[in-house]
């Protein structure tokens, strides 16, 4: 079974499970994916951060950034608290501290990591929707978060 994020055309956020890839692929082509909120048909995967357990301090910590996941994140009724924010700058802040900028190789590089052809570190980068989806279908532990703005900005 796989987990997916889902996201239909007027924006609404849910998840729902499925054998597999091709199985969301053929029933949201069927229209048998419906949003719960507004009944949309239109349906596609969204970005997802997947629930992998972690085997020591030495896995990857992967958190790539992409146009769908903005620099100043936004709530779903509005601009997030101030407290929220901050623990996203926080949070930013230490990554940027504690890991390794690996750009556009994100995927390629978490690979590399969990198959022990690099050292085994934390990075961060971009990452396509399709790189995420097979890094996770891979079984390599990331997550993706909202990009909060610098303090300093």
């Amino acid at each position: 079974m796989i987990h997916y994020q889902l996201r239909c055309d007027a924006g609404h956020e849910f998840d729902g499970w499925f054998k597999d890839s091709a199985g969301f692929e053929a029933q949201a082509a069927s229209g048998f994916v419906a949003c719960p909120f507004c009944g949309s048909v239109e349906v596609k995967r969204a970005l997802m951060a997947p629930a992998i357990g972690r085997k020591s301090a030495q896995e990857i910590m992967a958190l790539p950034r992409t146009a769908a996941a903005p620099e100043a994140p936004q709530a779903a009724g509005g601009s997030l608290p101030d407290a929220v924010r901050a623990a996203l700058q926080k949070l930013r802040e230490e990554v940027e501290k504690n890991c390794d900028y690996v750009g556009t190789d994100f995927a390629d590089e978490a690979r590399r990591i969990h198959y022990g052809e690099a050292p085994p570190r934390g990075i961060y980068g971009e990452s396509s929707d399709e790189d995420a989806e097979a890094l996770a279908e891979d079984g390599i532990a990331f997550a993706r978060i909202p990009w909060a703005p610098r303090n300093d900005s």
